[in-house]
């Protein structure tokens, strides 16, 4: 049975052979999840089944003025960073459509209950999904910010209830 459990720093190679497979278009170097880790780690988790992982679920907080870039690192957390980013949550394909990815959304949304908004980018077309969540486009980022994240990237924001 697969669980979500706080990311540890032994799991970033098996995040990052996840982050491969499910983003073959959208690759990061393992440096860019280490660096969330130490600066946020109450925004990471992983999914693991039979002692394998085979999901995660990274996020943090950010500035009003968007998301980093893909592949970036952050440096810090800033003082004023008032809004909660979810960086990515990510399955094998194999446990899609489990309600898996549910319950590690609801984890990161545990985390962001004190932040103004939540904010994310939707690749892929899964802008349905997290509509789900509350999520509803924003025209906030330019679409020229959003090109690195592939052709019909949208960035989403959910308020706080």
């Amino acid at each position: 049975m697969a669980y979500w459990r706080p990311m540890q720093q032994r799991d970033l190679a098996d995040i990052t052979a996840v982050a491969d497979a499910v983003h073959p278009d959208l690759l990061e170097e393992q440096d860019v999840l280490e660096e969330r880790l130490r600066l946020f780690p109450d925004g990471c988790f992983v999914l693991e089944e039979e002692g394998a992982v085979v999901g995660y679920a990274v996020a943090h907080p950010i500035r009003p003025s968007g998301p980093p870039k893909l592949n970036t690192l952050l440096g810090e957390i800033p003082a004023d960073a008032l809004e909660f980013y979810i960086h990515d949550v990510a399955l094998l394909p194999h446990l899609r459509g489990s309600g898996l990815a549910r319950q590690g959304i609801e984890k990161l949304l545990s985390v962001a209950e004190n932040y103004a908004s939540v904010v994310l980018i939707s690749v892929y077309g899964t802008a349905g999904f997290w509509s789900r969540f509350g999520f509803a486009p924003s025209q906030r980022v330019p679409k020229e910010t959003l090109s690195a994240y592939g052709e019909g990237a949208i960035f989403m924001e959910k308020q706080a209830t």
